[in-house]
């Protein structure tokens, strides 16, 4: 079985060289790295450069992080994202996050996501790229401003909200992405139950730690099991559809 981590924090990882390796013997084909701020996508960009391989391609996506949304070289940020909207495959992680202990307290936090949010939808548009969507806490807003910018394809990650949205993401024709999580999270298993495997996607959010255990790509055939668990059919079968669906988001 071939299958791709679609969100992975690969410029977080201490030993990427060697978990690269891991992934690669396990059956990872692909990988789509993401970004958080300026700094993370210009490593991002690099580990891609570098890390690809026949065996295992390593893709880049290129955002901001709501959490990074307050700081000072966001403008640097969407420059650097236009000028090598060519070299990436999508725009992300991006989107908003009012669960943020900040962004509980601030309004004007939840404002300055938006505003953040909103520049890398128009960019996305303009440049014909899907989006990474980060929607914690703030599910219905990040929908709303995904369907408002008319973007062609979007992942909603690590998805855990109302079914409501999730019916509305799924009419819009977009996708959510599973985690390991969907091993033992409630909201995170119903999500998975309720979407149809054409609209699915596989991704470790790594090195995110599930029961105290960091992640890594290899991780992301924990997330195949469980929703093959969830869904009730073989893991040979989500593998091929997941993986069918990525190649589409991304155009790979």
């Amino acid at each position: 079985m071939k299958v791709i981590d679609t969100h992975a924090h690969l410029d977080e990882l201490n030993d990427l060289e060697q978990a690269i390796d891991r992934a690669a013997k396990a059956g990872v084909s692909t990988i789509i790295a993401v970004s958080i701020d300026i700094n993370s996508c210009k490593k991002t960009l690099a580990i891609a450069e570098t890390y690809s391989r026949e065996s295992l391609k390593v893709y880049p996506a290129l955002g901001v992080h709501p959490s990074s949304a307050l700081e000072e070289n966001v403008e640097e940020a969407l420059e650097f994202v236009s000028e090598n909207s060519k070299r990436i495959v999508a725009v992300g992680e991006v989107g908003l996050d009012f669960w943020l202990k900040e962004a509980r307290r601030n309004e004007e936090v939840r404002r300055r996501q938006e505003n953040v949010f909103c520049r890398f939808l128009e960019l996305a548009k303009n440049h014909s790229k899907p989006i990474l969507v980060h929607s914690r806490g703030a599910w219905e807003r990040a929908y709303e401003l995904v369907k408002g910018y008319d973007v062609e394809k979007a992942v909603f990650h690590w998805f855990s909200g109302p079914e409501s949205v999730l019916k509305d993401i799924l009419d819009s024709g977009y996708y959510i992405s599973a985690t390991p999580a969907a091993e033992y999270s409630k909201a995170h298993r119903e999500a998975v139950m309720k979407t149809p495997l054409e609209r699915i996607v596989l991704e470790t959010d790594c090195p995110v730690r599930y029961k105290d255990e960091e992640s890594e790509p290899i991780f992301v055939l924990k997330t195949l099991r469980a929703v093959a668990e969830i869904k009730e059919v073989e893991a040979v079968e989500v593998a091929k559809q997941t993986t069918k669906n990525a190649l589409h988001i991304f155009e790979l």
